[in-house]
């Protein structure tokens, strides 16, 4: 603990404010949870979104050095150049551990077409799969007016090609309360083998209901996610059906 981490106040110590232009609270190592509850968030839908693109760094640098031996690419639509080879072989997936006060386990992900429910049980529904690092990206919902039923949510995100990428990549999950600001936990740690990281979880703690920043890559996928938070489910190889033409 630093030596002003006490001298803040409780409401410091919950989270970051973030930009207050932009509405958006900001889960750091520092200050890494907030109460849903004490928001007046803690009902209705909560949307959770994955949004993705390629590092500037990782462009730029072979864009420019094609430039200069073929200036009329400058010319093409920033949107061809964005998805070029290199950004199609990326794909990150959105998925979500989830455990219900009735004792029930599962994972709602796109892998095994396991989109959930948001009106019944898990009361979690994955809305599709982005493939491509769309500016929408991929979006899940949670009911919280089923709050009680819900023990705990780990959101994760997953590569699901064999190429490790999150050192490539530049994601944000941001939650969208029914109330008050929106929460974002940004991927910016560099782990180049990583090919899965729990990004937060939401836990109901004595009828509070509180998000907090997990952001730990794994080298491995979600049964090793699932051994680290002690699920306890029993993992197979998963695989997706080929993009339409």
């Amino acid at each position: 603990m630093g030596i002003f981490d006490g001298l803040l106040g409780s409401r410091a110590a919950d989270f970051d404010s973030g930009n207050a232009a932009t509405n958006a609270i900001e889960l750091t190592k520092r200050h890494h949870q907030v109460s849903l509850t004490k928001q007046g968030a803690a009902t209705g839908n909560l949307r959770v979104n994955l949004t993705w693109r390629m590092r500037t760094s990782d462009i730029g640098g072979p864009q420019r050095e094609s430039l200069l031996r073929h200036p009329f690419k400058a010319l093409r639509p920033p949107e061809v150049v964005g998805h070029s080879q290199s950004m199609v072989n990326v794909d990150l997936d959105l998925g979500c551990l989830y455990e219900l006060a009735d004792g029930t386990k599962g994972v709602v992900q796109p892998l095994g077409g396991l989109l959930g429910d948001v009106n019944a049980a898990p009361y979690v529904k994955l809305s599709g799969d982005d493939r491509f690092g769309s500016a929408s990206g991929e979006t899940m919902y949670v009911n919280l007016d089923h709050r009680e039923q819900i023990k705990r949510l780990l959101v994760f995100v997953y590569i699901y090609d064999q190429t490790p990428a999150f050192d490539r990549t530049h994601a944000i999950v941001t939650l969208y309360p029914s109330n008050g600001p929106r929460i974002e936990i940004g991927l910016d740690e560099r782990h180049p083998q990583a090919r899965s990281c729990a990004v937060v979880m939401i836990e109901n703690v004595k009828d509070e209901l509180m998000v907090r920043r997990e952001v730990r890559f794994v080298y491995g996928f979600q049964a090793e996610l699932d051994r680290l938070y002690g699920w306890g489910l029993q993992w197979g190889r998963g695989y997706k059906t080929k993009v339409e033409k």
